[in-house]
């Protein structure tokens, strides 16, 4: 290297050049990532199960909706009693098995659930209800039978004084 003087006396280092053996290799993006075909049947499997959930989700919707319906009244729609009717619904659902292989076959969609939650759980508020008013009833004829008990041993004891 040569060092030359410049105006300003700083000195300015020259560089000699010099014979490249090896380039550079330029930045390329990533390979994408190479799954195995298990790997996609896995993902199609997941894939499959939740649009059949967002399915029933849709279907349970519809459902809600034409209930709606049915409630109002004189809907101008409305020329019949139901808006709709229900027959089995199901909707397509893959299961893995215990040798890891798949089946694909059908799973039914509930359309009475809610209804019959409701129902059980109104049942059960109901007998609940019953067991606090049976309880506060043996409360008060057992407080009302103490309190008789009581004024009729005042009365004896005042009768006989």
């Amino acid at each position: 290297m040569k060092k030359i003087q410049d105006t300003d006396k700083k000195p300015i280092l020259l560089l000699k050049p010099t014979s490249v053996t090896t380039a550079i290799v330029p930045l390329q993006p990533q390979d994408k990532k190479i799954i195995s075909e298990q790997e996609r049947l896995i993902a199609q499997v997941e894939r499959v199960n939740r649009m059949a959930g967002e399915l029933e989700a849709a279907i349970l919707e519809l459902k809600a909706i034409a209930n709606t319906l049915n409630t109002q009244k004189r809907y101008p729609v409305l020329k019949c009693k139901n808006i709709c009717q229900y027959f089995a619904v199901s909707v397509p659902w893959v299961k893995r098995k215990p040798d890891e292989s798949f089946i694909l076959t059908t799973r039914r969609v509930d359309l009475f659930r809610a209804e019959r939650e409701a129902a059980l759980l109104a049942q059960q508020l109901r007998q609940q209800t019953k067991k606090k008013l049976a309880s506060q009833r043996q409360r008060k004829n057992k407080s009302g039978a103490e309190a008789d008990t009581k004024r009729l041993f005042k009365k004896v004891l005042v009768n006989k004084s």
